[in-house]
C-alpha cells in the first residue's frame, strides 16, 4: 500500500489528529521564521522567548479546534473552508499580537507578534490547499494527463460550463475545447479553452484527436440534435449527452450525468405536451389494474400510472421475477416521493386463469384495467402458435369477460401494428383479441372496451435495439434479416403515455393508433448505433472497418414492413398523436362459436386446421406456406 493510500484509509479521528499535530508544527516553525526574519539570523529560543512559541500553541490550537478547522473534509475544501481558515488565524493574529507587539515581552521582539500571524496564515492555508491537491483526484489527474481521453464540450452555456468544471478533475477526459453554434461566443475564451465553429468538427476531431463529443445541451430540440450529430457520425468519435432539463433539475451537473448517446434519442420525437385532463381521467383516485405488469409496456404504464396518484395500483403478472422487480421499482419510487399515497398490490396470476381473475376483480373492484399482457415475440409465437392463441386470444377474452362482470368502467387493450394484415400468427392474435373487445363492445356493455395499437417501441423486450448495442460490444456482428427491412418505432414512456390518453377517450369499441413517425429502415439503424460508438462500419468500400452488418434472411412470420391500418381511413381526434381506425369486426355469438372451434383443434393439436381457422376468422392473415410449429414437426418426424 503506497503512503497515500495508507493516508485514505485512515479513520476520520486519525486524520483529525495528524491535521492538529500539523498545525501545531506550524505554529512552532513560523515563531523561528517570524525570528530569523526579525534578527537576520537563526536562533534558539531563550529564557522568556520559549513564551512566543508557548503561546502560539496556547491561542492557535484551540482556536482552531472551536473554529471547526478539523472538521471539514480535507480532500473536498473549498472556498468555505478557506475562509475558515483566515477568520481563525485572524482572531488569532489579534490575540498574539496584543500579547507580544501591544502589551510586549521581554526578550521578544514587538514585529514577531505582527509577522508571526501572518506567516501561520500562510502556512495553514497553504497545508489545506497540498493537502487537497494530494487527496483529491487533481493530483492524479496531474500525472495521468497523458493518458486522458481528449473531448470538446458541444454547448458553452451553464451546463457546459458545469460539466468542463467536473471535468476538471477528471482521471478519464481531458477538456480541449467548446463547441457552440452562437457566433457572438465562436473565437471567444471560456475558463482558458476556445469556443469553435461547429462547422469545423470535422477538421477538429482530427486535429485535436479526440475520443469524444460531449452535447451539454439538455435543452435541444431532437430535429437539430440529428443535425450535430450528422455532421459528426463517421468521424469515429463516440457522442455522450446529458440528460433533459428536469433530470438535471436536482443539482450540478457531474461526470456520472453523461451518458452514451442512444438510438432513442435519434429516433424519439419531441414530446408533445400531455393533456393532463385525459391522463387523469381514468387514473386519479381510482383502483387501476394492469395485467403483464413486469413487462415492458406494462412496467412502463405502471410508472407513469403510480406519477398519476390512483387510489390503489394492481400489478397482475405470471412471471415472478417480474413481480417482484416491478413491485420493488413502483415502493421505491413511492417513498422517494411523499406526495404518492397509492396502494400497490403485487399479484401472481395468469390472463388465462379466469377463476384467478374473477377473484382479483371481486376483491378489489377496480375501476380501468389496462391489458398489456401478451406473448409479442414474432418467431417465438410461429414455432410455438397453440400457446400465442391461448394467451393473447383467450387470455384477453377471460380477462376482458371478468372485467365486465366485475364492472369495471374502461379496458383497454395493448395491441400492435402487425395486427395489421399479419404475416405472421402473433400479429393474427393480436388482431383476433382486437376483434373479441369490438364484438364485446357491439354487444353491449357497461365497460368501455377499447384498443391501442402501435408499432416497435425502443428497449422492449422484442427491440432490435437492445439486440444490436449486445452485438457492437461483443464486436460484431450485427444481423439483420433483410436489406430493406423497416419498422416504426417509439421510446416506451411516450408509447405509455399515448395509451392512457386514449384509453380515456373511449365511447366503447374503437381502435385507436398512434402516430408512429416515419418508418425506419433497420440497416440505417444499425449503421447509425455502430457510428454513435465511434466505430465504423466494416463492409466492401471500408474493409477496415470495425463492425460488419451481416444479412441473415426473414425469420418465419416476418415481413418487410409493418402498417398500422388496414383500412384507410383513419379519424382524428383531439390528441394530434392519436387517430381513430374504422375496422370491420363480426358479431359476438358468431365470433364466440368460431373461438370454441379454433380452441377444439387446439385441444386435438391439430395445427393445419388451426391455420386454416385463424385465416378464416382474420382473411387478411396471408401466412407462410410451411408450418414451424416445433411440436408438430417433432411429432411428424417421430
Amino acid at each position: 500500500m503506497t503512503p497515500l493510500s495508507a493516508l485514505k484509509a485512515l479513520g476520520r479521528a486519525e486524520k483529525r489528529l495528524i491535521a492538529l499535530a500539523l498545525d501545531a508544527i506550524l505554529c512552532v516553525a513560523t515563531v523561528f521564521i517570524a525570528f530569523y526574519l526579525r534578527l537576520g539570523e537563526w536562533v534558539m529560543p531563550q529564557g522568556a522567548q520559549w513564551l512566543a512559541v508557548a503561546g502560539a500553541l496556547i491561542f492557535a490550537i484551540p482556536l482552531f479546534v472551536v473554529s471547526g478547522l478539523y472538521r471539514a473534509i480535507f480532500r473536498y475544501a473549498g472556498w468555505a473552508a478557506l475562509m475558515a481558515v483566515v477568520r481563525a488565524c485572524t482572531i488569532y493574529g489579534l490575540l498574539y499580537s496584543f500579547v507580544f507587539t501591544s502589551l510586549g515581552v521581554a526578550g521578544v521582539p514587538r514585529t514577531v507578534g505582527l509577522i508571526q500571524p501572518v506567516l501561520l496564515l500562510l502556512a495553514v492555508g497553504a497545508s489545506r490547499a497540498l493537502v487537497r491537491y494530494w487527496l483529491s483526484d487533481v493530483y492524479s489527474v496531474f500525472w495521468r494527463a497523458d493518458q486522458r481521453r481528449n473531448v470538446m464540450i458541444y454547448g458553452a452555456g451553464s451546463a457546459g460550463r458545469q460539466l468542463a468544471a467536473a471535468l476538471a478533475t477528471s482521471a478519464e477526459m481531458q477538456l480541449v475545447g467548446y463547441l457552440d453554434d452562437d457566433k457572438t461566443l465562436q473565437g471567444s475564451i471560456l475558463n482558458g479553452q476556445t469556443i469553435f465553429n461547429p462547422s469545423r468538427i470535422r477538421e477538429l476531431i482530427d486535429r485535436h484527436q479526440l475520443s469524444d463529443i460531449l452535447l451539454a445541451m439538455p435543452s435541444i430540440t431532437r430535429k437539430r440534435r440529428n443535425e450535430i450529430l450528422d455532421m459528426i457520425r463517421g468521424a469515429q468519435v463516440s457522442v455522450r449527452t446529458l440528460p433533459g432539463l428536469l433530470d438535471l433539475a436536482k443539482g450540478k451537473v457531474t461526470t456520472s450525468d453523461l451518458r452514451e448517446l442512444d438510438i432513442e434519442d435519434l429516433l424519439g420525437r419531441d414530446a408533445v405536451a400531455p393533456n393532463q385532463i385525459l391522463l387523469g381521467k381514468t387514473i386519479r383516485d381510482k383502483v387501476v389494474l394492469v395485467t403483464g405488469a413486469g413487462g415492458s409496456i406494462g412496467s412502463e404504464l405502471c410508472r407513469q400510472i403510480l406519477a398519476l396518484a390512483p387510489k390503489m395500483l394492481l400489478l397482475v403478472e405470471l412471471n415472478e421475477f417480474g413481480l417482484y422487480s416491478i413491485h420493488q421499482e413502483l415502493e421505491r419510487r413511492k417513498a422517494q416521493d411523499g406526495d404518492i399515497a397509492s396502494e400497490i398490490i403485487p399479484l401472481l396470476g395468469s390472463a388465462q386463469d379466469r377463476e384467478r381473475l374473477a377473484n382479483i376483480f371481486g376483491a378489489w373492484k377496480p375501476e380501468t384495467v389496462f391489458h398489456a399482457a401478451a406473448y409479442k415475440h414474432v418467431p417465438l409465437v410461429e414455432h410455438n402458435p397453440a400457446e400465442g392463441i391461448r394467451n393473447n386470444v383467450f387470455g384477453t377474452m377471460t380477462t376482458a369477460l371478468a372485467a365486465a362482470d366485475a364492472g369495471v368502467s374502461d379496458f383497454v387493450l395493448i395491441s400492435t401494428d402487425k395486427a395489421v394484415r399479419p404475416t405472421n400468427v402473433m400479429g393474427t392474435t393480436k388482431r383476433l383479441a382486437e376483434m373479441v373487445l369490438q364484438a364485446l363492445a357491439a354487444r353491449g356493455s357497461n365497460t368501455r372496451f377499447s384498443m391501442v395499437r402501435f408499432g416497435n417501441v425502443l428497449g422492449s423486450s422484442g427491440s432490435v435495439v437492445p439486440l444490436f448495442r449486445q452485438q457492437i460490444r461483443q464486436g460484431g456482428p450485427i444481423t439483420i434479416t433483410h436489406a430493406d427491412i423497416t419498422r416504426y418505432f417509439m421510446t416506451i414512456p411516450e408509447a405509455a403515455q399515448l395509451v392512457i390518453q386514449a384509453g380515456a377517450m373511449a365511447q366503447g369499441g374503437e381502435v385507436f393508433v398512434l402516430d408512429m413517425g416515419d418508418p425506419v429502415r433497420i440497416i440505417d439503424l444499425a449503421r447509425n448505433m455502430v457510428e454513435l460508438s465511434g466505430l465504423k462500419v466494416r463492409d466492401a468500400e471500408h474493409p477496415d472497418g470495425d463492425i460488419e452488418i451481416e444479412v441473415v434472411g426473414l425469420r418465419p412470420g416476418e415481413k418487410l414492413y409493418e402498417e398500422l391500418l388496414i383500412g384507410d381511413n383513419p379519424s382524428p381526434t383531439n390528441h394530434p398523436r392519436i387517430m381513430k381506425a374504422n375496422e370491420t369486426h363480426i358479431g359476438w355469438s358468431e365470433l364466440q362459436r368460431d373461438l370454441t372451434r379454433l380452441r377444439e383443434f387446439m385441444d386435438k393439436s391439430d395445427v393445419h386446421a388451426v391455420r386454416d381457422m385463424l385465416k378464416s376468422l382474420v382473411p387478411e392473415f396471408t401466412p407462410d406456406a410451411e408450418l414451424v410449429d416445433w411440436v408438430h414437426l417433432r411429432s411428424a418426424e417421430g
